[in-house]
Order: structure tokens, then C-alpha cells, then sequence
């Protein structure tokens, strides 16, 4: 038994393939170089669709198809966007997607699109007291995201929010992703499955530490020693937030796409005096990392740059994973039809460790 399901291959794909040894990752024949800050979110959408849907329209008319969408999302869940607000911003999206109708056409993978879009500036505008601004289905998927939580967003801020959503749309046979296909291979429309994928985000171990990575640095700036703090952290058992991860034993990919993003933003003073510290944070962490586990690699991941171009943006820190899960959502639904067209019900075994019953003669 490969406990945690390590180096067990489960599936055959065509959508992404992480090399973790090499540091590389390949979303259908394009490096993860060639789309950030190159693709729009949508060009992406359309890569990884195509094949999985009939008649899938070209870029222009599926970015257009994505922003009438956000519109038809909006106007069907404003009437209950004031029961979802008290919930936490992740839990008040997750509950909106699961009110969308549960097919398995175009039309049902682009409301899904658009929902996390929609729902999380809106949340977020609740929870401030400020009413939701409606989507407009001529803007850029990004930028309307943006101009939906704080007005019209600069070209340069709906430009790296872009490049994020390109940057994590896949990324292999993760935990939400193998979530999504376990459901999609019950034959149950995109909605139940892309709701198992939300659920697996959910969880810290995930998808869940963008947001503590401010915390991290805010203590971190608190203290006035990077390495002593860091130092502490690893004496007291716990986890440096952003470095790290099950796959990868060099240097997460993502990290360096995400770090010349903010780097772009570093025009912007508040946000180029953040990155030169977290910059200082990081390579404090790697020495700290070399020296108290030296058996093992822990380079950056994701999640390190993923907080500071989100922070940059404008979203507060509670959100994080709701954007992340705007980006990955694309690759959920394309991973779910591809297990309908072509994987079997994933029924794997178990191995009964518990105690034997006597046998009546």
C-alpha cells in the first residue's frame, strides 16, 4: 500500500504534467513560461476545453460567453447573496455554486466559470457594508473581478490578477483535482464534482496557506529578526508557510512565474517595499531550511508569491483560496470531462486492519 497514494498513477491525462524532480510544468504541450503573462485567462480556459466540449467557440467568443456568464451568474444568485454573506467568504461561495444547475454542457462549465468570480467580490462587498457591483460581460474575466470588488481596476493590476489565474488554472492529480475526477467518475454533473473539488481546497493542507503567509510576514516584520523568528518557529515543530511541497524537490515553477509578476507591480512603492522584505523573509527561510532539515530539499512553493500578488491586488488575505479556486476551477471542470470521456467509476480497494469476528462453526 503507497500510504497517501505516493507514485501511484490514477489516471491518464492530456491536461498537465508536473515534474516535480526538473521543476517544470506542462499544461496541454505549453510550458508554464510560455502562458503566464503571455495567455489571457481565457485563451487558457479554451486550451484546456478543447476536445472535452462540441462546438467550442474561438477566443473572442468564449471570452464574451465567459462574461455573459458572470452577468446570468449575478442575476441568479442576488437574491440570495444576503443569506450567504454572514457565512465566511469561502464557505458563502461554495454554498452559491451549489444552487447552479448540475449539467454537464458548455453553458454549465462557463457558469461555473464565472461564479467565483462573481461571488467572492460580492461577499466581500457585503461583509464591508458596500452593496455588490453587477459584472459587465464586455471586460476582461480578470479585471471585471476586480472592478466588481473595488471599482475599475488599473490595466496593470487586472494584468498580474490575470497572470495568477493562468498560473494555477492546473496543476497534475491533486487532492481537489483527484476530488473532482472521484466525482465526475460517478457520471454526476460538473456542479456536484467541481463542489468536491472546493471541499478538498478547503482544508489547510491544500489550499489553505496563501492567507497565513501575510501573517507570516507581519509577525515577521513584528519581531524585527527574520531569522530568529524563523529559527523559533522551526524549534516549536511548526510550519514556515510557503515552503515546501509534496511534489516538487526544487523550486516550485509557479514560485519564480508569480515573483516576476509582483516584481512587474513593484513600480507601485507600497508594493515593491513588501516585496524586497518578503524577498529578505525568503532567503532567510531557505538558510534556516538548509540548516535544520538538511536531509531534505524545501525550496518556495505557490503559496509564498500567491500572497503577495493577491495582498497587491487588493483582496483581503480570507479570500485567497476563493481566488485561487476562480483560477483552478478551468482545470477541474476539463480534469471532470476528462474522466467521463474516458476513465472508468474509481473504486479502489482497502486493506481491513480492524479486529476479526470468531467464525460460528
Amino acid at each position: 500500500m503507497a500510504n497517501g497514494l505516493d507514485d501511484v498513477v490514477a489516471a491518464d491525462t492530456v491536461l498537465s504534467d508536473v515534474d516535480g524532480a526538473g521543476g517544470h510544468l506542462t499544461i496541454r504541450g505549453h510550458s508554464l513560461t510560455e502562458l503566464t503573462g503571455r495567455w489571457r485567462y481565457g485563451q487558457v480556459v479554451r486550451l484546456l476545453f478543447d476536445g472535452f466540449f462540441d462546438e467550442l467557440p474561438g477566443d473572442a467568443d468564449l471570452e464574451r460567453a465567459i462574461g455573459n456568464a458572470r452577468v446570468e451568474v449575478f442575476e441568479r444568485l442576488r437574491p440570495v447573496l444576503a443569506q450567504l454573506a454572514p457565512l465566511d467568504v469561502y464557505s458563502g461561495m461554495r454554498a452559491g455554486m451549489a444552487i447552479l444547475p448540475d449539467g454537464d454542457e458548455l453553458a454549465d462549465a462557463l457558469r461555473l466559470i464565472a461564479a467565483p468570480a462573481v461571488l467572492t467580490p460580492a461577499l466581500i462587498r457585503l461583509g464591508r457594508g458596500e452593496t455588490p457591483i453587477a459584472p459587465d460581460e464586455k471586460a476582461d474575466h480578470a479585471g471585471d473581478m476586480l472592478r466588481m470588488l473595488s471599482g475599475p481596476a488599473s490595466p496593470a493590476l487586472a494584468r498580474a490578477l490575470g497572470s495568477y489565474l493562468v498560473t494555477v488554472c492546473d496543476h497534475g492529480l491533486n487532492a481537489s483535482t483527484f476530488a473532482t475526477r472521484v466525482v465526475a467518475s460517478t457520471q454526476a454533473g460538473l456542479t456536484s464534482a467541481i463542489l468536491a473539488g472546493l471541499g478538498a481546497l478547503k482544508g489547510p493542507l491544500h489550499g489553505g496557506a496563501p492567507g497565513p503567509v501575510i501573517e507570516m510576514l507581519d509577525a515577521i516584520e513584528f519581531s524585527g529578526d527574520p531569522t530568529a523568528w524563523l529559527r523559533g518557529e522551526i524549534a516549536q515543530g511548526r510550519r514556515i508557510m510557503g515552503f515546501g511541497h509534496r511534489i516538487y524537490r526544487v523550486r516550485d515553477p509557479r514560485a519564480d512565474a508569480l515573483k516576476a509578476v509582483v516584481r512587474q507591480l513593484g513600480s507601485r512603492n507600497e508594493t515593491g517595499s513588501r516585496l524586497a522584505f518578503a524577498e529578505a523573509v525568503e532567503q532567510a527561510a531557505l538558510e534556516v531550511l538548509r540548516i535544520a532539515k538538511p536531509q531534505r530539499s524545501i525550496q518556495t512553493n505557490v503559496e509564498f508569491y500567491t500572497a503577495l500578488l493577491l495582498e497587491a491586488v487588493g483582496f483581503p488575505k480570507e479570500a485567497f483560496s476563493n481566488v485561487f479556486a476562480t483560477g483552478r476551477v478551468a482545470g477541474w471542470i476539463a480534469h471532470a470531462r476528462e474522466q467521463q470521456a474516458t476513465g472508468r467509476l474509481i473504486r479502489p480497494q482497502s486493506r481491513y486492519v480492524g479486529p476479526v469476528p470468531d467464525l460460528v462453526a
